[in-house]
Parts: structure tokens; C-alpha cells; sequence
């Protein structure tokens, strides 16, 4: 008796936008294991052959062509989940952008002994949870509910039991892990995931030793970039046998196969990091958002000052409001001495009061000893002969090197007068550790950077220098933080300086201690309110209200439109249908915004229009990039056409 054929419906793992779509094949008779979410390997334009992910399987043809077969099973493991799957192709569509590019962010690369480990298990069950203090209930109701929350965290630490971390079996964390943790565990105890997402992996410990106290160690999966292979895909397939457990990690975390999905949480959302950096450009907040669309769990948008993006979704009455917490510091405004070099009086004083006791962080802007050199004849900036980047020293006397490349610069001279001598510009973390030490004289001084990483600081006395988001964790909490360079941070250019301005100064002050005083350098006017006041809504309020008067996001959508000039005007014409959608431009195009761009060869464009036309301008969108990408270049050439969409780049320079 002839065995009826079955046939696959595979999305190949490629970077071309015409195979953005489901490919059918004919499963051989006698192969098994084709089921959807498997990987599979398949024939493509001939003898070549691709990876893919199986969607679905079916009795019954779609495609009344000649259907190839399937090549061969790479691994029997499902996977691309159902609900991951779906996630995909609407973030994708959502962004003009292809599923195949969101599926290799959310599925890690195989490991096949690590696979086969987990094929072979025992699943023993999951030991009970900890016992929790009756008082230590967050927003209770929250998870069942399905309720979706804007939450702004009070600062301060907060220490809770961790065997693994400290050897006293305890540990300092922020008391916003704590709470979202607590939360999660809501999640948990319903039986039901819960995936928080986080910006870094200083977040990520916080997070990780709050979470092991509240749930348990066993119930802990962590999903992060830095960890090794065969540790990341292990935390991959734990998330597939659908124990009720909490995910977390950075950005590609949102991804995470989750089926019984009872929480999704994002940690300060207006975070750049959570940015995507490779096609489609998906935000992690703007993937939380279509995920609890589909999946109808609750939504939480913390942190310890409210992004716009927030606050615009609060005003849509979309996210309810929520405040938790309390932090009883004392914030003061300094302004610069008249030389703008020296550590301002206030900032002094309070140092030196607390310093006697209790550890005080310094937060400085840039990294280094001297962040800025110029020539010292003429004052021309010194820049890199090699790619004109700008030069920079690491170390008092060290060899001068380039900031983007890293090349060294040990024969230096200017390109306007021939000039040898170089002068610094500027402070760097080192640099103002060296002052700081020879002010405090018998003070110990710690470094904390890109190249100097530290995650905590015990309680003894000592200044911590520390750059913007490098800052470790103090047990008891700093007893001041001095925020320098105000100056510098709102100097530079760009639609969200300030937002981020404030952030970066809230994440510094939720690191003191109860009662500690919070110097803030060099800055004025509504960000100083915002910082000194107990609340940052009022700021983000504000700021939405100025995005919206200018049509700048996140009051509208954008879409970035680069590629060759008359690619562009195509794009533009065909976007032109819709009545609300505003176009700046066309101008040229900056050589670095496409890889493999010469300056000038590019032109580019920025429409504007309104969230209910998000679906038409991705559509037309993605099928201008589809046409382009039909067209024949050459090698290496940049592609013709390139479409993002919610681009931040063009706004950097505003």
C-alpha cells in the first residue's frame, strides 16, 4: 500500500530579502523526524544547499510546481517554538524586515553533544519554592490580572541571601531586582514563564541573585550572548521542556521559547542597549509589545526613570502607572568653578564627609586619562592619519591612539601647521582618579570602566571612579555619589541627550544609600528638576509633549529611506499614498550609514507618519527593498535600496 507524501513548509536561514517567505518540500518516503521547529538541511537553486527551520508539515500541496526533497534532519530538537515562530514573522513585518534575520538572533547555534545530554535526561521535579516573608508581596494581583504596568523604581540596595556570591551567603543588590523579582515569582507559583529582559550583564547578576533567592536556583534560566556555546544552547532547551521558570537575559532574551508565558518584563527600556544592532533593528520593548499581543501576558516596562517611549504608552492609557519604592537622598545641584576643571566645592565637601566612613562613587563621562588631544600650536583636533578618527591617551604619557581604530599615533603631527606638540583636553576616569587621590591623601581610589571592570565594592572607605553605566555595586549603598561632567553629557547632540542624560544620573543615584547626598555637576533647567524631584514622570511628560509639537519620535514613527538617488525617489513615490506621511530630505547620505558606501554615492531620506499607517509603510516598504534587491550590482557594492524603520541614527545630530 503507497504511503500518502508529506511535505514541509521551511523558512531558509538567509540574508536575502526574496526568500523571506515558506518554501515547500517533499519529504522523502522512509525519512522521520521532519516535524516543525526542527532544523533541516535543503536543496536551494540546484545542487546548493541551506539550513532552514521547519514551520509546519502537511498532507496537501500549496505549490503546484516541481517540489524538491528534503535533504537531510540536522537535529531532531523542535527548536523554533510556535510562539517564537509567530513572534518572528510579526516583528519582522513590522519592521519591513525578514523572519530568518530575527529567527538567528533568537536561536542560538547548535551544540550536539549538548543536545544529545538533553535528549537523554531525567527530568527529576523542580524542588518547591523558598519560603518569602509575608510582606515581601509587589504589586500582588499583577501577573493573574494580566495587568500591563509602567513602573517607576525607587533607588537604593538591597541585601538578600546568595551562597554562591558573597562568602558571608549573602549579597547586595538593587532593590528593583528584588522587586522584580518578586514579581516574577508571581508567574511561577501560577505555573507559568516568566522572561525578563535586561540591558547588560551587570543588570543581569542583579537579577539572577534576586531571582535565585525569590524562586530558586533551579528556576533560573539565563540566555546571554557572553556566556559559552554549550551554556547558552543548554539555557536554550531548558526553556523547551515548559517548566515554570524565569528567562533572563539581554535584548535576544525576548525571544526566548516560552509557551505558558505568564510575564514579560523589560528593565529600563529607554536603555540604547536594548537596541537591536543587526536587520531588522527590532527594539527589545517593541518585540515585548507584539509578544504580549499574542500571548496575553502581563507586561511590566520598569526602571528608575521613565523613557518617553513609556510615558507615551501610559497617555494611551495602553500601560497603567505605577510607583514602588522609596529612596530618602539628598540631591544637589553644583555649578562648575570658573575654570570647570577642579572637583566643584560641594562636591568636595560632600566627599569628604562621607568618605571617612563609607565608600563614594564618582561618576565621570569618558574613560581615560585625557578623552580629547589638540594640537598645541595651532589648537587643531589631533585625529587619526589612518581612518581621522580622533586621538586619545589611556594613561598619563602613554603613546596617543585613536579612538575608533585603535591605531598608535607615536609620530604625530598636525596636518595644518606640521606641529609635534600635543595638549590634553578634557578628563577621562584616570585622570580624575589621579586628582581625586592627591586631594584625599591616605584615601584608597578605584578605577571602574570599560578596561577596569568591577561589579562590586565592599564597605570600607574608598572613592570609586567610575564611567557612565561601569558603575559597581557598594554593600550598604555609597555614602555619596558625585555625578560630574553634567556638562558634557548635555553638550553633546542628538534627540534624546537629555532622557539619557537623566537615566544614566537616576541609575548613579539608586546606588546610594539611604540618607546619602547625590552632587549633580554642570547641568541646569528641567534636568536638574528631574533629577533632584522625587518622580522623573513630570520630565518625560515634557519631553513627549516637545516630540510631538516637532512630529519627532516617539510621537510618530520613521522610516530611515537610504540608497542610490533614484532608488530613493521610488521609495518616496510609493510611500506618497498615505495622507499623514511627511518626507525630510532627500540629502546625502553620511559615507558610514552602509557598509561599502563612498561619500556621496548614497542619498537618504526620512519619512514620518503615525502608528495606524505602521503596517502600509512596511509593506510598501519592504517591497521597494525587494524590487531594488532584484536589480543586479556589483560585488561588494552597497545594496541599492535599504529601508529601517524607528532608525535613532538621523536624530543622533539634532
Amino acid at each position: 500500500m503507497a504511503v500518502a507524501p508529506r511535505y514541509a513548509r521551511v523558512v531558509v536561514d538567509s540574508r536575502l530579502p526574496q526568500l523571506d517567505r515558506l518554501f515547500e518540500y517533499r519529504v522523502p518516503p522512509g525519512m522521520t523526524g521532519v516535524e516543525p521547529g526542527v532544523r533541516v538541511r535543503v536543496p536551494l537553486r540546484g545542487d546548493r544547499m541551506t539550513a532552514g527551520w521547519v514551520v509546519e508539515t502537511t498532507d496537501a500541496r500549496a505549490w503546484e510546481g516541481e517540489v524538491a526533497d528534503v535533504e537531510k534532519v540536522i537535529s531532531p530538537v523542535p527548536v523554533l517554538q510556535p510562539e517564537v515562530w509567530a513572534l518572528a514573522r510579526a516583528v519582522a513585518d513590522r519592521a519591513a524586515g525578514g523572519a530568518a534575520d530575527v529567527l538567528r538572533v533568537a536561536i542560538p547555534g547548535r551544540q550536539a553533544r549538548v543536545e544529545k545530554q538533553w535528549l537523554a535526561r531525567e527530568r527529576d521535579p523542580l524542588p518547591a519554592l523558598p519560603e518569602v516573608a509575608e510582606g515581601d508581596a509587589v504589586l500582588p494581583g499583577l501577573v493573574e490580572a494580566r495587568r500591563r504596568v509602567a513602573i517607576e523604581c525607587a533607588g537604593g540596595v538591597a541585601e538578600v541571601a546568595d551562597a554562591s556570591d558573597a562568602d558571608d551567603g549573602t549579597a547586595w543588590v538593587g532593590r528593583w531586582a528584588v522587586a522584580l523579582a518578586a514579581i516574577a515569582r508571581q508567574a511561577v507559583e501560577r505555573g507559568e514563564q516568566a522572561i525578563i529582559v535586561v540591558p547588560d550583564h551587570r543588570d543581569q547578576r542583579q537579577l539572577r541573585i534576586a531571582l535565585t533567592a525569590a524562586i530558586g536556583a533551579e528556576r533560573v534560566v539565563e540566555l546571554d550572548a557572553r556566556q559559552k556555546n554549550p551554556e547558552r544552547y543548554r539555557g536554550f532547551l531548558r526553556c523547551l521542556d515548559g517548566d515554570p521558570v524565569a528567562i533572563i537575559g539581554p535584548r535576544s532574551a525576548v525571544y526566548a521559547p516560552a509557551a505558558n508565558l505568564g510575564l514579560l518584563a523589560i528593565w529600563e527600556d529607554g536603555d540604547p542597549l536594548l537596541s537591536e544592532p543587526l536587520a531588522p533593528w527590532v527594539h527589545a520593548r517593541d518585540a515585548a509589545l507584539v509578544r504580549q499581543s499574542q500571548s496575553g501576558c502581563a507586561l511590566v516596562l520598569a526602571g528608575h526613570a521613565r523613557s518617553s517611549d513609556a510615558e507615551r504608552l501610559v497617555e494611551l492609557d495602553f500601560l497603567e502607572h505605577e510607583r514602588l519604592g522609596a529612596h530618602r537622598v539628598r540631591v544637589l545641584p553644583s555649578a562648575l568653578t570658573d575654570d570647570g576643571r577642579r572637583v566643584p566645592a560641594a562636591a568636595f565637601r560632600a566627599a569628604k564627609e562621607s568618605v571617612a566612613t563609607r565608600p563614594v562613587l564618582v561618576q565621570v563621562a569618558r574613560p581615560g586619562h585625557a578623552p580629547g588631544l589638540r594640537c598645541g600650536d595651532c589648537g587643531a583636533r589631533a585625529r587619526c592619519t589612518s581612518c581621522a578618527g580622533p586621538l586619545t591617551r589611556r594613561t598619563r604619557g602613554a603613546v596617543p591612539a585613536c579612538r575608533l581604530c585603535g591605531r598608535l599615533a607615536a609620530a604625530w603631527h598636525c596636518q595644518s601647521c606640521q606641529g609635534t606638540t600635543l595638549t590634553e583636553v578634557g578628563r577621562g576616569s584616570t585622570r580624575i582618579a589621579e586628582e581625586l587621590g592627591r586631594a584625599f591623601p591616605g584615601v584608597p581610589v578605584m578605577v571602574a570602566d570599560g578596561e577596569h571592570e568591577r561589579l562590586t565594592v565592599d564597605a570600607k572607605p574608598r572613592l570609586v571612579v567610575a564611567t557612565r553605566g561601569a558603575e559597581p555595586i557598594a554593600d550598604g549603598g555609597y555614602g555619596a555619589v558625585l555625578l560630574l561632567d553634567g556638562d558634557t553629557l548635555l553638550a553633546r547632540e542628538g534627540l534624546r541627550v537629555a532622557e539619557e542624560a537623566v537615566r544614566q544620573w537616576a541609575t548613579a543615584r539608586a546606588l546610594a544609600a539611604d540618607g546619602a547626598t547625590i552632587v549633580l555637576t554642570g547641568a541646569g533647567g528641567a534636568t536638574v528638576t528631574a533629577i533632584t524631584g522625587d518622580t522623573t514622570v513630570p520630565f518625560a511628560k515634557a519631553e513627549l509633549a516637545e516630540r510631538r509639537s516637532l512630529r519627532f519620535p516617539p510621537a510618530v514613527r520613521t522610516a530611515s529611506v537610504v540608497g542610490h538617488p533614484d532608488a530613493v525617489a521610488e521609495a518616496i513615490e510609493a510611500l506618497g499614498v498615505l495622507e499623514h506621511l511627511d518626507v525630510l530630505g532627500p540629502v546625502p547620505a553620511p559615507a558610514d550609514v552602509v557598509k561599502g558606501s563612498r561619500e556621496g554615492e548614497l542619498e537618504r531620506a526620512i519619512a514620518r507618519f503615525a502608528y495606524a499607517d505602521g503596517a502600509r509603510v512596511a509593506g510598501i516598504a519592504r517591497g521597494r527593498v525587494l524590487a531594488a534587491a532584484a536589480r543586479p550590482r556589483k560585488p561588494g557594492a552597497p545594496p541599492r535600496l535599504r529601508i529601517r524603520l524607528d532608525d535613532p541614527e538621523p536624530f543622533d545630530g539634532l
